[in-house]
């Protein structure tokens, strides 16, 4: 079973020096966008709401930001499962679930913070914004110039699919690689060429004063809690509530996963490593096979590998389904405050991978900025 990595954690757009100058990205219809272009429009503005630098660039208070994290309640259940559908279901969910965000920002803030939040949005989706009808009206842009920029992006969209149904280690994966530099570079490059000046000209005030998305770390969902009706061992029930102002690892494995055997070693190093009180690692064994569905056959295992940490027994797939896993093993990385903020499926050292230092890199991070 090989590694798959989730995104990156620079999800979001740079800005180049230029006005135009934005990377190109995954795309997914912007909510409430239904041009013919829609599809090649990244969708991150549920990425955007959840980063704190922007409750500051918005001057959101506290009252307002409180009110997010009820929202984040609400969304991210549906969020971040979301993650795993196919594309055009994908889009549904998130659709949707933009415009919940929009109508809460309506209701709760003022207009300057509406405006600004839509900039920030632009520069997250990059020079994909001219492919919105919204943008390309507003500069001018004829229908036969963003069709060229849309076919330039379709281009580039087929080259980064192939890339993401690669697995860690494949074989082809540089080659794929630098079809995706190429696409992207020739989208970058005709942006030049076919808008003209002036639409630039007004492009820039519709952006307004610079952001630089990739530099904000929070742009996952709220974590799922644990299902609140399975046994635990080696602890009592333990929910993320709780664990507020821990950073939390979480692993999915089944006992007679060979791949989770695998990662055993790491998680004993993890538990000895992280014993202060500032670290807590969690497994949940979620069955596969029938002999997995017996408690006791997973008490005895979990012996038996020296797995001493609090482990959740997930016979009824709760938690598993509740965070929209699909591969044993996965860790994820839980922050103190709830949220999501890496994760890896799969073997953490399949065909040389170090997916275990990058891990505790993030961990190591969040304790230092605690």
């Amino acid at each position: 079973m090989p590694n798959q990595t989730r995104p990156p954690m620079a999800l979001l757009a740079s800005v180049a020096a230029a006005v135009l100058g934005f990377a190109i990205h995954q795309p997914g219809a912007a909510a409430g966008e239904t041009g013919p272009h829609a599809d090649l429009v990244p969708q991150f503005l549920l990425g955007l709401v959840h980063a704190p630098e922007v409750h500051q660039e918005l001057n959101l208070t506290s009252e307002q930001v409180a009110g997010l994290e009820v929202l984040f309640a609400e969304t991210d259940a549906a969020w971040f499962p979301a993650r795993n559908l196919a594309p055009d279901r994908q889009r549904e969910v998130i659709d949707k679930l933009e415009t919940r965000v929009r109508q809460w920002f309506a209701e709760n803030t003022t207009a300057d913070q509406q405006s600004r939040l839509r900039q920030l949005e632009f520069y997250a989706q990059g020079n994909r914004i001219l492919l919105r009808q919204d943008v390309a009206k507003e500069v001018g842009l004829s229908v036969t110039a963003q069709q060229k920029l849309a076919d330039l992006a379709r281009a580039s969209h087929v080259a980064q699919q192939k890339l993401a149904r690669t697995k860690f280690g494949d074989d082809g994966i540089e080659a794929l690689q630098t079809e995706v530099a190429r696409t992207a570079k020739d989208e970058q490059a005709a942006l030049a060429k076919i808008v003209q000046q002036d639409q630039r000209t007004k492009l820039a005030k519709i952006l307004g004063e610079r952001f630089d998305p990739t530099r904000l770390a929070r742009i996952y969902a709220m974590a799922p809690d644990f299902a609140a009706d399975e046994a635990w061992i080696n602890s009592p029930a333990l929910s993320l509530k709780e664990l507020r102002g821990k950073v939390v690892l979480v692993h999915f494995y089944a006992f007679q996963c060979h791949n989770c055997h695998a990662n055993f070693d790491i998680y004993r190093r993890w538990h000895e490593k992280y014993s202060s009180d500032d670290v807590v690692l969690i497994g949940i064994q979620t069955p596969e096979t029938s002999r997995e569905r017996d408690a006791d056959a997973v008490i005895a295992a979990a012996e038996e590998k020296q797995l001493d940490f609090p482990i959740q027994i997930d016979l009824q797939s709760q938690t598993w389904k509740a965070w929209g896993n699909t591969m044993w093993p996965t860790v994820y990385v839980v922050d103190q405050d709830g949220y999501v903020r890496h994760w890896w499926s799969g073997e953490l050292n399949w065909k040389g991978a170090t997916a275990d230092q990058t891990i505790e890199k993030v961990v190591d991070q969040l304790l230092s900025q605690n």
